[in-house]
């Protein structure tokens, strides 16, 4: 199949120093500089594996830029002249050809594809590396479920170049699924030589090493401090990227972040603030990118398991009593899309992310809470310190709020290396969450976060079979192109999970970047990391 052909067979599947900042160049490395990027964020990987446990999102960028996977996206230009992944396209990657029947899909790789350490790229890396993801458990392992990829048997060996997909059902998720960052190819050799018999899939290696076929590697990891990485001259997968080295600093100020752009010292700030870049915006001395955040929201959720939250009454009674627009001026600065004030919360549309009818109406509070019977209520709201620039300000204007209505909270910090941890034990009663859905479906974000088969990111441990129904309906109606009873089924769940309310949506936020004017190629991507290898300095 030719690549023409390939897109189109594959586009119809839908899926507080802020002055003193430290000068980072030297008059020495002038030269190099073109060919290097320097990148400055708040916070720095904890793994450099996607399958790591607890790897945080940092760690996804790692992973994006060193490993390959067989397809990945198409880009495109959006109408502001900014680049985005299209969802419904794609292209071959580690791939050269692919053959999509009914109840599989045939991969053949590129011949002349080689693992960072000059190894040749085989279908049996391909299947290990798959084998890997169905099998390690957490995040990885339900994510590749989200794709219906959940048993090694699917993963066939056809010949040394030719790996096979067989498809346990028809499900529209699993062709976009293979173009996530979990269905990574490792350098399996090199990997089964550091395994253990405690340790069969060497996660204590690729923790702080890298194994794959990717476009760069990691040279050197500090950890919070910075990652060096070096572009893999022998990459295959694309167009060879014009940057030779990244810089990736840890800079957790964000004055510092902001005055070293401004010096132009740094070539890239990432996950801008909505305040800084409120105001970089207004003065015009670097080129700032806003994107709405696909299948993305920020949300109060509540723990149903627990008193009084397992009270329908109490949880409609904070919806009514949160300070929605406050939030979105003291949090966002505008950079966001509000998920409050719509209609009806019985949703007659399948657009997402909806609008809750949910508005700030005190007394309408006060009275569904008389109406639970609930009374001295003592709580605690927990929160991301890794994102406390947006957290802490919905923190206290919660805390205020719910003051009114007779529920008394505490604020707790959780440290952004610990908010996973913290998130899977389900202990939290009420936190500030926030989730993005890799693909960018209703159906994928109801299958994460209200499912009651998936205990990752459903973090109210909310469990009901009519939701699961549904969700599952959607599904499969997806599969077969029923987009009649598509609809009903969307329209349900999410018609559903606003009145029983086991999260609140607050708003959907923008991701903010800044760019020196001599940078370009910066892409919008799902998995809300930077892209290495389309960006260019002039």
């Amino acid at each position: 199949m030719k690549r023409r052909d390939f897109l189109k067979s594959v586009s119809g599947l839908a899926v507080g120093a802020a002055v003193q900042a430290p000068a980072i160049w030297s008059p020495a490395r002038a030269d190099a500089r073109s060919e290097t990027l320097l990148v400055v964020t708040e916070g720095g990987p904890n793994n450099l594996d996607i399958h790591g446990i607890g790897t945080n999102r940092p760690g996804y960028e790692v992973s994006w830029n060193c490993y390959d996977r067989l397809i990945s996206h198409e880009t495109r230009t959006l109408p502001d002249g900014s680049q985005a992944y299209d969802r419904d396209k794609f292209k071959l990657e580690l791939a050269d050809d692919m053959k999509l029947s009914d109840m599989s899909v045939t991969f053949k790789l590129k011949k002349t594809a080689k693992f960072q350490d000059g190894a040749p790229v085989t279908a049996k890396d391909v299947k290990w590396s798959l084998d890997r993801a169905v099998t390690v458990g957490g995040f990885p392992t339900v994510q590749m479920k989200a794709g219906s990829l959940v048993d090694k048997e699917q993963f066939v060996v056809v010949d040394d170049s030719t790996i096979r997909i067989d498809f346990m059902k028809k499900d529209r998720l699993t062709i976009p699924d293979l173009a996530v960052i979990v269905p990574s190819v490792y350098n399996s050799e090199l990997l089964k030589k550091k395994a253990t018999d405690k340790d069969p899939w060497a996660m204590d290696y690729t923790k702080s090493n890298t194994a794959g076929s990717g476009a760069y590697k990691v040279t050197s990891w500090k950890p919070g401090v910075e990652v060096v990485f070096e572009r893999h001259d022998g990459w295959v997968g694309g167009k060879l990227p014009q940057l030779k080295r990244v810089i990736w600093r840890t800079v957790p100020s964000q004055g510092n972040r902001r005055a070293l752009m401004e010096r132009g010292d740094a070539d890239i700030s990432f996950d801008l603030s909505s305040k800084d870049t409120s105001e970089m915006k207004k003065e015009g001395k670097l080129v700032i990118l806003s994107h709405p955040i696909g299948n993305g929201m920020y949300s109060v959720d509540l723990n149903v398991t627990k008193p009084p939250f397992d009270n329908l009454r109490v949880r409609q009674a904070i919806a009514y009593a949160l300070p929605y627009q406050k939030i979105m001026d003291a949090a966002m600065f505008g950079l966001a899309n509000p998920l409050f004030g719509g209609p009806s919360n019985s949703v007659a549309d399948i657009a997402w992310p909806a609008k809750t009818a949910y508005v700030s109406d005190i007394e309408k509070a006060k009275a569904l809470m008389a109406e639970s019977g609930a009374s001295g209520i003592d709580t605690t709201i927990s929160y991301d310190l890794g994102a406390g620039d947006i957290c802490e300000p919905i923190s206290v204007l919660v805390q205020e709020s719910l003051a009114q209505i007779g529920i008394r909270t505490t604020i707790n910090k959780v440290p952004g290396a610990n908010w996973r941890s913290e998130m899977a034990r389900k202990t939290m009663p009420l936190m500030i969450n926030f989730f993005s859905g890799w693909l960018d479906y209703p159906e994928y974000f109801f299958f994460w976060c209200y499912s009651g088969q998936n205990a990752i990111f459903n973090t109210s441990s909310y469990v009901n079979t009519d939701m699961d129904v549904l969700i599952e309906g959607a599904r499969a109606a997806a599969a077969i192109g029923d987009k009649e009873k598509y609809a009903k089924d969307v329209e349900g769940f999410i018609s559903k999970a606003y009145m029983d309310v086991p999260r609140i949506p607050l708003f959907q936020p923008f991701l903010n970047v800044a760019t020196q004017k001599n940078v370009s190629g910066y892409a919008y991507w799902f998995h809300r990391q930077l892209d290495y290898r389309s960006i260019v300095k002039g």
